[in-house]
């Protein structure tokens, strides 16, 4: 199974989607994916867990989940419990703001989330009731249509980031807990994130992590829903992505930085998860 990217019209005049109140079973949920804009999930009840980016984590009613934007991530329903949540898709242009005397951005959540690696919130019960009765306006608001709605939800949208960026993240708080990964899991997700450029096939990962190749690969699959070459190539794709934007490297040398033994292969595969051409992508940007 490749990673499901999920698509967005980057060129819409108002870059946001909501998905109210929906409930998945195991057999509904998307495949592992990712995607160009930022989300927020609230869950309503039921229980499951998440995979974001390399940790597993426990979902139940009241979490708050922030994706940044090519992060891969995949939802797990409990069979006999499925999770309801309401998830709020938008693009980074939306909540751009002017600074105002200080460094305020309304995606500090998210940045906070992506430096600390801890994408699960924790918000006190008055904060959770805030964010659902903001949840509700933006349904109302879509519902009703009435003049000047998308100026509407963009304030509930700003109002929502403004609210998990003051208290998701308070500076004394500890990170909420993940569920736990076998300690050769951790650093083999680790070891990839970190060296995208080394061998990293499924044999030399598996002698890495002093596991079986079939261990291997079958706690691997089961954790993260991706097989090993599914994850390591788009961790590489994910990794040119930044180096096209942040870099002056020409298209060829961030190739061989990410891994790619052939400039060809790295065409086709940039193509296949972005739908687009590394050079294109760095032209859009």
């Amino acid at each position: 199974m490749n990673p499901y990217r999920k698509r967005f019209d980057a060129q819409a005049a108002f870059p946001f989607e909501c998905v109210y109140r929906d409930t998945k079973t195991a057999q509904a949920e998307l495949p592992d994916h990712l995607h160009d804009w930022y989300e927020l999930v609230y869950l309503y009840s039921g229980k499951g867990t998440f995979f974001i980016d390399q940790t597993l984590y426990d979902a139940a009613a009241g979490d708050i989940f922030l994706i940044p934007g090519n992060t891969i991530h995949r939802s797990f329903p409990d069979p006999e419990d499925p999770k309801t949540s309401t998830a709020l898709f938008f693009s980074a242009s939306l909540v751009h703001s002017p600074p105002l005397g200080d460094s305020f951005t309304f995606l500090r959540c998210f940045e906070q989330a992506k430096r600390r690696k801890a994408y699960k919130l924790s918000a006190a019960e008055d904060e959770k009731r805030l964010l659902v009765s903001l949840i509700e306006r933006i349904r109302h608001e879509e519902a009703d249509k009435l003049p000047g709605y998308r100026q509407a939800v963009l304030l509930q949208l700003q109002h929502i980031l403004l609210l998990l960026g003051r208290a998701a993240y308070p500076a004394e708080s500890e990170a909420p807990a993940p569920s736990s990964l076998p300690g050769w899991m951790k650093e083999t997700l680790t070891y990839i994130d970190e060296h995208p450029e080394s061998p990293l096939s499924l044999s030399q990962l598996a002698k890495r992590a002093s596991v079986t190749p079939a261990h291997f690969s079958r706690v691997f699959k089961k954790l993260t829903g991706m097989n090993v070459t599914e994850y390591v190539t788009t961790k590489r794709i994910l990794r040119a992505k930044e180096l096209l934007i942040a870099s002056d490297a020409n298209i060829a040398e961030i190739a061989e930085r990410c891994g790619f033994e052939s400039l060809p292969h790295f065409h086709r595969m940039f193509k296949k998860l972005t739908g687009m051409t590394p050079s294109h992508y760095k032209k859009s940007e």
